[in-house]
């Protein structure tokens, strides 16, 4: 049983450069809005840093430049390590060192989870950290009578980045996932999250993934009734430095309410190119489509939300497509150079460079895509994106592909934000739809 309530240690080591009251004022905030205790912790020197890493409380771990301290990820490996930089290279490999403690190492990435947490909640485990970020790994180390969670390293969100692996590191104790393993890539990956019951109970319903070609079977209710799957796909203007930790509390959120939640991770085209970035987000699906036995929803946020568009127009065994403030016109958001130029990086050029990468990638022109869609739109949220929601649904309806758009109060944060009235309407909304008719 993982403690519902664990306490965080944020560890600085030597030599980072950042005000501590800034990221203590900042940590506070974050303990407080999860309703968890915590603390920061400075280190001026290797053996005060080694030393702090022994505490048996939920570390985030701000390591800084020095080489020496950042080779130590191998010795706390269920922390979240956390560059506030953008990190040119990953940090070390942990499947081999684990192993060699004494665990298994289970390479190309096995289901992490099962068991109970041994004492004190401790959590042992995992993979390699992907040069992508985002928590990717190669394997999954398990030691017997542990829940494997696997290691993360989160990277070049700045002062922010605090609070993202904050809530990760306690998202990942209070409701575990399983891992499982789509491709050889550390980012090639999904956190699947069965129905559950009890605060920091591991999913039980999912069969182990032994990463054969067989889909993890979706989970069955005691009454018999197969439960939804939801895909999530997070966003980040297809930029490396964000993951699949941004969607932690809607895959819990969605588990709560009954739904099989795959977060997916994927190959981001700022390192891998689109094809990567497309061709993974295609086999996750696929994946989660295999096993499935009710409505299969695709759920993208943001950069998100023009994959999950593009996914359900490529592979009609999705029930319904969901868009949460999603760039929803590629040639338009191009041209109007939205993030620094983000749309022309991420699919290789611009419109007049690549046009076959916009005909199949953009929302519009895949119109009309064949499948059940929801825009969901937060009204205080960046004037492109609401103008992009607004044009795409009208189209979309024109189209004759059967269209909800629900815009509300919220910015940009709060359409993946569980507290929030506008993700309350759209996960309403996507309850409606897996009723029968």
């Amino acid at each position: 049983m993982f403690p519902p309530n664990p306490h965080v240690m944020v560890l600085t080591g030597p030599g980072l450069v950042a005000d501590l009251r800034l990221l203590t004022e900042v940590a506070d905030r974050e303990f407080a809005a999860l309703g968890v205790g915590g603390t920061v912790s400075a280190t001026s020197d290797l053996p005060g840093f080694r030393a702090a890493l022994e505490s048996p409380d939920v570390l985030v771990v701000l390591p800084g430049p020095d080489p020496e301290v950042r080779r130590l990820f191998t010795e706390r490996p269920d922390a979240v390590w956390l560059d506030l930089t953008k990190a040119d290279a990953p940090l070390p490999a942990l499947a081999e060192s684990a192993a060699a403690a004494g665990g298994t190492a289970f390479v190309d990435g096995v289901v992490s989870g099962g068991g109970e947490a041994g004492a004190g909640g401790t959590v042992s485990v995992s993979g390699e950290a992907g040069a992508g970020g985002g928590g990717g790994m190669r394997g999954t180390v398990g030691v017997a009578g542990t829940v494997g969670v696997a290691g993360t390293h989160l990277h070049g969100r700045g002062i922010w980045g605090l609070t993202w692996a904050i809530r990760h590191a306690v998202h990942r104790l209070r409701r575990p996932a399983h891992r499982v393993a789509y491709g050889d890539h550390p980012d090639q990956w999904a956190e699947v999250r069965s129905p559950y019951g009890i605060v920091g109970q591991a999913p039980a319903a999912m069969p182990p993934y032994e990463g054969n070609g067989q889909a993890p079977t979706a989970a069955v209710r005691e009454d018999g009734e197969v439960t939804p799957t939801v895909v999530l796909l997070h966003g980040g203007f297809w930029r490396s430095i964000w993951g699949a930790d941004l969607m932690d509390a809607l895959a819990i959120d969605l588990a709560e309410r009954g739904f099989t939640a795959w977060n997916l991770e994927y190959r981001r085209p700022d390192l891998h190119g689109w094809d990567a970035t497309t061709e993974d987000v295609a086999r996750g699906v696929a994946l989660a489509a295999r096993s499935a036995r009710g409505p299969l929803v695709v759920i993208g946020h943001s950069a998100g939300g023009q994959l999950a568009l593009r996914a359900a127009a490529d592979d009609h065994r999705v029930t319904l497509a969901v868009s949460l403030a999603g760039v929803l016109d590629l040639a338009e958001g191009d041209r109007r150079h939205m993030s620094s130029g983000a749309v022309a990086v991420a699919l290789g050029g611009s419109a007049a460079e690549v046009p076959g990468a916009y005909r199949l990638s953009g929302p519009l022109e895949r119109l009309p895509l064949g499948v059940p869609q929801l825009i969901v739109q937060g009204g205080g949220d960046d004037l492109d994106l609401v103008d992009f929601g607004r044009r795409y649904a009208r189209a979309a309806q024109e189209s004759g592909d059967q269209v909800t758009y629900l815009e509300m109060s919220g910015d940009h944060f709060d359409v993946i934000d569980p507290a929030s009235p506008i993700w309350r309407a759209t996960a309403g909304a996507v309850a409606e739809h897996r009723k029968p008719s």
